[in-house]
């Protein structure tokens, strides 16, 4: 999936290390997941899935996790 940013400056890739920082374009909180500028989809607990099929399992800080 090839996308292309809209935003200035713009947003980070999807395989750069900031790509959560990308503006999301679709939410549905009712579902948990997010769609973001850059086509990676960001889900509420942190897992992710890149436009290229890659899953990067959820990553919560440890310290988030201790007050849970």
């Amino acid at each position: 999936m090839s996308t292309t940013c809209p935003h200035e400056p713009p947003c980070p890739s999807a395989f750069a290390a900031d790509r959560e920082a990308a503006h999301p374009v679709v939410r549905h909180p009712e579902q948990g997941w997010s769609l973001l500028c850059n086509g990676v989809l960001l889900f509420e607990d942190t897992g992710e899935l890149l436009p290229d099929g890659r899953v990067i399992a959820p990553h919560r800080p440890a310290a988030a996790l201790a007050v849970a």
